[in-house]
């Protein structure tokens, strides 16, 4: 009787990369959990950065099963991976699980990396978190992208989300439409400069680590493009107040970066970008309004528990991810970045 041989669970996947856009913006389409993290238009605004990026595709008998957008990171500490919002797979199933560890230490060698990072598009739970500690992985020192999210259900009518906001925030929306500050939403990539300056004021004022214009531009420019980014501005007797960069896709709409002035402060401009963002998601179908990174609840000295108050005054609820996860492929190397992270991280007091 001739012997069978069992294949590694990881090689009943075929493994190639996707280079047909439709074919991965259709899979992610059928995903709830579908983010623009791993998005064609975030691959491909690393490209304009200059990062090298790697689509991989997973497939059982010839049919699609799983997307991973994996993006290498050239810093001065060490070279790493990173897999940001995904991959979009079914964490259920461990022979999928394992394929696509498989591929990110494949990957992760074959560029010259000392670490992968990861941060799932999977909520903290015990789950997730026994999963990764099971697969080989350690918690980062650095966050990779937002993780406490305030997100609103926004499948119910402007008057249900109204009467479930916080009463300031409420206040604030009905006084700046009667004050006639007036919001526009564009999708001119010049407008992009007022909102770096803009952005400088802001991170000065609020003690952070700006963007560059660069990144700002090639970000807004790629999904401004294909229709899935807007740039709201608050003006009032010709005064601006705030802006924001909204980015639509999937079923979600995310108020990714937001900075204001001085006097903006002073008006409700920032209120009523968010309410008119919100409308415009509705319009196009989505389910959920992420205002993306909050601070926790229970740290009131926060340096961003200001601004996330204003976001979760909107009503919307709680939604923690997994902590980044690092898989470390040199370790020497590696325990050098994580010192270099754990200090900055403590400077900078995020």
């Amino acid at each position: 009787m001739a012997e069978i041989t069992m294949k590694p669970s990881a090689e009943l996947y075929l493994v190639k990369n996707i280079d047909s856009k439709n074919e991965r913006e259709e899979f992610l389409a059928k995903h709830e959990e579908a983010n623009f993290l791993q998005s064609w238009y975030w691959g491909e605004f690393h490209k304009k950065l200059k990062n090298e990026i790697q689509r991989t595709g997973f497939y059982e008998n010839n049919k699609l099963v799983g997307v991973m957008l994996s993006i290498v990171e050239n810093a001065k500490r060490g070279r790493y991976l990173t897999v940001p919002g995904g991959p979009i797979i079914d964490w259920q199933n461990q022979n999928l699980v394992n394929a696509f560890v498989k591929e990110i230490k494949k990957i992760a060698k074959e560029k010259n990396c000392v670490f992968v990072r990861v941060r799932p598009q999977l909520v903290s739970d015990d789950f997730s978190k026994n999963l990764f500690k099971k697969l080989g992985f350690i918690n980062a020192p650095m966050h990779l992208h937002a993780e406490l999210t305030s997100q609103l259900d926004i499948t119910k009518t402007e008057e249900e989300l109204l009467s479930q906001m916080r009463k300031t925030t409420r206040y604030e929306i009905k006084k700046a439409i009667k004050q006639g500050i007036k919001i526009t939403a564009s999708t001119d990539i010049s407008l992009i400069k007022d909102f770096y300056d803009l952005q400088i004021q802001t991170a000065k004022r609020q003690n952070f680590v700006p963007f560059s214009y660069n990144f700002l531009h090639e970000q807004f420019k790629v999904f401004a493009e294909s229709g899935h980014a807007l740039l709201y501005n608050a003006e009032f007797n010709n005064k601006f107040l705030a802006q924001a960069f909204v980015i639509f896709y999937g079923k979600e709409a995310v108020y990714h970066y937001g900075a204001s002035t001085d006097e903006g402060r002073n008006y409700g401009g920032a209120y009523l970008i968010q309410w008119e963002a919100i409308l415009e998601a509705k319009k196009r179908g989505m389910t959920r309004y992420n205002f993306w990174g909050v601070s926790p609840i229970d740290k009131p000295t926060h340096r961003f528990s200001g601004l996330s108050l204003f976001k979760r005054g909107f009503g919307g609820q709680d939604v923690e991810y997994l902590h980044a996860q690092d898989l470390i492929i040199n370790k020497p190397k590696y325990l050098i970045n994580y010192a270099i992270e754990t200090i900055r991280k403590t400077i900078r007091r995020v």
